[in-house]
Parts: C-alpha cells; sequence; structure tokens
C-alpha cells in the first residue's frame, strides 16, 4: 500500500523541493516505485525532475477538473527508473480561487489518490511554501508530513508555527496526519550554530528527527538547472549519499513489520 507523504514547510528556502525531488529518486533507486506530485505552482519540483516543456496536463487539471481526469491522465515518466510525476504549472496558482466554489475542494486530492495504494509504495507531495487550498489538499491526502528543517535558528521559531498549523488540520480535517519525520537540512559542520540547532530538534523532537544529516552541497543547488536530481548529476557528492541514506532510514522507519 503506498505511503502518502506531504513534504512541507512554511518557511521559504530550506531545502523543500530539493529533499521532495532527491528523497524520491533515491527511493526510487532502490526499486521502490515513486510517485512526486508537485503541489507547487513555481513548479521548481516539475524541472528539477527533468520535465522542462510545459505539460499538456498537470495537477491543476486534477484538481479543477478531477471529474473528467484521473491520475494516470496528468501522470508522466521522469529519466530516473521506477519515478514518476504528477506536474506543476502555473496554471496552479489560479487553482486556489477555482477550488473554493468546489464542492468537496479539501479532499479532491486525496480522492484522486485513492488509486495510488496499488500503483505506487511512496508518493511523495511538494508543498508550496504557504498554507492555502492546495497545500491543505496536500496535507488532507497525506497520512504523514516530512518537515525539512534548515541548520539555523530561525528555522526554529518557523517550526513551532508550523506544528500548530499541522495541529488544527489534524484536528478540523485529517485525524490520521501525523509528523512523520523532521529532516535537518544544510548542514554546515563548519559553524558551531548547525550543531547546536540539530541538537536542539533532537530534544525536541527525538522520535521524529531523522539521524541522517543533509549537507550544504553545491551539486545539490546545481543539479536542477541541468534538469536532473543530483543523483544523476553527481551521483558521487555528498548531498546524493546524503539522500541515499534518508530513503534507506525511510525504508527502515517506514516498512517494519507491524
Amino acid at each position: 500500500m503506498a505511503q502518502v507523504f506531504a513534504v512541507v514547510n512554511q518557511k521559504g528556502g530550506v531545502g523543500k523541493t530539493t529533499t521532495a525531488v532527491n528523497l524520491s529518486a533515491a527511493l526510487a533507486d532502490t526499486g521502490r516505485r515513486v510517485l512526486l506530485i508537485d503541489c507547487d505552482p513555481q513548479a521548481n519540483a516539475t524541472r528539477s525532475a527533468g520535465v522542462t516543456q510545459t505539460p499538456e496536463r498537470s495537477l491543476y487539471d486534477l484538481l479543477v477538473n478531477g471529474e473528467q481526469v484521473g491520475l494516470a491522465d496528468v501522470t508522466v515518466e521522469t529519466a530516473t527508473a521506477g519515478l514518476y510525476l504528477v506536474p506543476s504549472s502555473a496554471g496552479l496558482a489560479g487553482a486556489e480561487v477555482e477550488l473554493v466554489n468546489l464542492w468537496g475542494r479539501e479532499t479532491r486530492l486525496r480522492q484522486a489518490l485513492e488509486v495510488a495504494p496499488v500503483q505506487y509504495d511512496y508518493v511523495l507531495l511538494d508543498c508550496p511554501p504557504s498554507l492555502g487550498l492546495i497545500s491543505v489538499n496536500a496535507l488532507v491526502a497525506a497520512r504523514g508530513v516530512l518537515v525539512p528543517v534548515q541548520c539555523e535558528y530561525l528555522s526554529l521559531e518557523g517550526l513551532g508555527m508550523l506544528m500548530r498549523t499541522l495541529e488544527l488540520v489534524q484536528r478540523r480535517l485529517n485525524p490520521s496526519l501525523e509528523v512523520s519525520g523532521l529532516i535537518m537540512t544544510m548542514f554546515d559542520p563548519r559553524t558551531r550554530l548547525s550543531a547546536e540547532v540539530v541538537a536542539e530538534v533532537g530534544r525536541h523532537f527525538p522520535k521524529q528527527r531523522f539521524d541522517t544529516i543533509i549537507p550544504r552541497n553545491v551539486r545539490l543547488s546545481e543539479a536542477p538547472s541541468y534538469g536532473e536530481t543530483v543523483l544523476q548529476y553527481a551521483p558521487g557528492s555528498p548531498g546524493a549519499i546524503a539522500y541515499r541514506a534518508l530513503a534507506s532510514e525511510m525504508i527502515d522507519r517506514f516498512e517494519r513489520p507491524t
């Protein structure tokens, strides 16, 4: 059965899309079938996954015209074996307004994903850095949340705000939603602050924080400009190695026999 995770942080620039794309690729690299859904109108995950042309259909069509368009209609293959993508487009920004007057506006993505359990092992939703109806759809569709946390002080303050938002969604729309993992990103071993932030998050969220830490790595920044994941662009780089380790840790955590 597909495990659906929303990759979310209301603070921009924390490595959210980088994590969604490269973790998806690393999971696919283990032989899992993975669906990456780009929920951000900026479409950065779409380009990073190698889809550089404007797609014929996108997440917009699935959300707004879900009665006529199904998940398979908007899903495309990527250059990474086992990794599939529901692309975003500029039109997705308009979906926020159009969804307001639609029936079941908060649950449209969850309904569309009802076929996913038999097709994929993991579904990762790359959320926009804001809490509009698109993000709400992702949080209602997900079983868990993966939160990239930049190794800087201000990220700690933003984390508290995000947790309050998630509690609100949990109470009102998705009682089964849980914080499945905190992913420390942009770690700089040269600074004491990075280590202090990692330790602080570990104290407050000992069960949720992943042991794997994503370092600052120029290859992670360069890969999207070539329309590649870091596993394709620089497979031996520290960034690629870290995301493979994170994928392995995810598999250990979420595929343990119950």
